[in-house]
C-alpha cells in the first residue's frame, strides 16, 4: 500500500496501520485488508478520480437500513471506502444457500415507490441509471437493455447487427415480461463474488448495485454465473412464489442485461450468450 494512502486512512480513523494486504475483487481501484493500531480490521478500497467509491459508500448504508447484512461504512469520498470486514471464505453450500433465500427474499420485500432509485448507481464501475418510472417494463426496456446496449455499441464492442437485434426484441417486450406486485429493492449485482458466507450463514452482501426494480432480474443475475442452486430457489419460492414461465424464458431475457454489462466491459467473449438467447426468442 502507497504511503500517501496509509496516511489518508490514518486521518480518516484518527488510528495509525499496524499492517495491511491486497485483496481480490477490486473493480474500479484497489482493495486492502487493514488492520489499525487499536485492533480493528477493514477492508479499505482506494480509486482515482471518478472512482464513485462515495456512491458506493451511500448504497451500502441504504442496504444496512433495508436491513440487509453489509458492511459499516466508516469513511467514504470519491477515492477512499472505508469498510468493517466481515468474515467470509466459505463456499456458498446448501445451508448458505437457504439462508441466503431468506436474505434475499426479506431484501424483496421492501418495497419501493417507483422503479428506478432517488440517484443514479453503478454496476461493475459503469454508469446505471435510474430515472423514476411507474411501470417496471418500460424501465427495464430503456434504462437497462437498450441504455447498456447503446453503451457497449458506443465503445465498439457489440456489433451493429446485435444492437438491431436487440432493438427488436426490446420492442416487444411486453409479450415477454410481467409487472411486479411493486417495485422492489435490489442488490442488483448479485454473484458469487458479491456474497459473503460463514459457519452456514450469509455474513454479507458487498458491491452493490442497488435501484428499485423486478425481482425476477436479481435472481435471473443470480443463475448466470451459479452463484445460487435449487436449495435456495425452493426456500426462495416458499417464501414469495416465483410465477410460472421465469425459468423457462425470462430468466434468459433478463440476463441479456448482465451479459452486456460484460461486453461493455470485457469484449465479445459474452457475446455468444447474447447470440444464443436473441436466437431463441426468435431475433
Amino acid at each position: 500500500m502507497r504511503e500517501t494512502a496509509r496516511t489518508r486512512i490514518a486521518e480518516a480513523t484518527g488510528q495509525r496501520i499496524d499492517s495491511s494486504r491486497p485483496l481480490g475483487g477490486g473493480c474500479v481501484g484497489e482493495v486492502y485488508g487493514v488492520r489499525l493500531e487499536d485492533g480493528r480490521d477493514l477492508v479499505a478500497k482506494l480509486g482515482g478520480p471518478g472512482s464513485g467509491l462515495d456512491l458506493e459508500g451511500r448504497m451500502l448504508g441504504d442496504l444496512a437500513e433495508a436491513g440487509a447484512p453489509v458492511p459499516a461504512v466508516l469513511y467514504a469520498d470519491e477515492s477512499l471506502l472505508l469498510m468493517t470486514a466481515l468474515p467470509g471464505g466459505d463456499a456458498l453450500g446448501p445451508r448458505v444457500q437457504d439462508h441466503a433465500a431468506h436474505v434475499i427474499a426479506a431484501l424483496h420485500d421492501v418495497a419501493g415507490p417507483q422503479f428506478g432509485y432517488p440517484y443514479d448507481t453503478v454496476i461493475g464501475g459503469l454508469h446505471q441509471p435510474n430515472p423514476a418510472a411507474d411501470r417496471w417494463v418500460p424501465f427495464f426496456r430503456d434504462q437497462r437493455l437498450l441504455f447498456m446496449a447503446g453503451e457497449a455499441a458506443r465503445a465498439g464492442r457489440l456489433p451493429p447487427a446485435y444492437l438491431r437485434r436487440l432493438e427488436a426484441l426490446a420492442a416487444n417486450l411486453d409479450a415477454y415480461l410481467e409487472e411486479p406486485a411493486h417495485p422492489s429493492l435490489l442488490h442488483g449485482d448479485l454473484w458469487t463474488g458479491n456474497v459473503l458466507a460463514q459457519d452456514n450463514r450469509v455474513s454479507g452482501l458487498i458491491d452493490p448495485a442497488i435501484y428499485w426494480g423486478h425481482p425476477e432480474i436479481e435472481l435471473a443475475f443470480s443463475t448466470l454465473f451459479g452463484t445460487f442452486n435449487e436449495v435456495f430457489f425452493n426456500r426462495y419460492h416458499d417464501l414469495r412464489p416465483i410465477r410460472p414461465g421465469f425459468f423457462e424464458e425470462r430468466r434468459d431475457l433478463y440476463n441479456l442485461y448482465p451479459l452486456l454489462v460484460h461486453v461493455r466491459l470485457f469484449g465479445g467473449g459474452y457475446l455468444g450468450g447474447v447470440d444464443r438467447t436473441l436466437r431463441r426468442l426468435g431475433y
